[in-house]
């Protein structure tokens, strides 16, 4: 299976922010959309993500005064990122040896969705249960 079943499947919604943006208007839109990770964009282009993680870490270095920095001070500059033909093994992988769990996917240098850990586990857990009832129909026709 591929990041493409997956975008398919939940659609290729992109959630960003602008560079500029107030870290307090990130944490809103964080948790407007019930979501754990925001891509930061200029012009189209991935500056950074920030992350649950990347607002815990500054919150506890520097207080609440980090509330009116902005993103670009707190973000993850350096984003690893998937093509859509990438197999979900793969992304797994990536996800598990990197230890992110937000991962935005690019086609011809455009963001065209963003996976989560979340997603991953979701998508295989559908796929198991697809195969045992296969299984299961099997045993009974046989």
């Amino acid at each position: 299976m591929t990041v493409r079943a997956i975008l398919d499947t939940k659609g290729h919604q992109i959630v960003s922010i602008p560079l500029d943006a107030k870290l307090a208007e990130a944490i809103n839109v964080l948790g407007e959309r019930k979501i754990g990770a925001v891509l930061v964009m200029s012009e189209g282009h991935i500056e950074g993500i920030l992350s649950e993680r990347d607002i815990v870490r500054v919150l506890g270095d520097r207080g609440a005064a980090a509330l009116d920095e902005p993103v670009s001070a707190v973000m993850t500059r350096k984003v690893v990122n998937c093509r859509p033909t990438d197999t979900v093994a793969a992304i797994m992988e990536m996800m598990t040896l990197g230890k992110f769990r937000h991962l935005p996917v690019l086609e011809d240098e455009r963001v065209v969705g963003l996976i989560s850990i979340g997603d991953v586990v979701k998508w295989r857990v559908q796929e198991y249960e697809t195969e045992q009832e296969a299984l299961r129909t099997y045993i009974k026709t046989a």
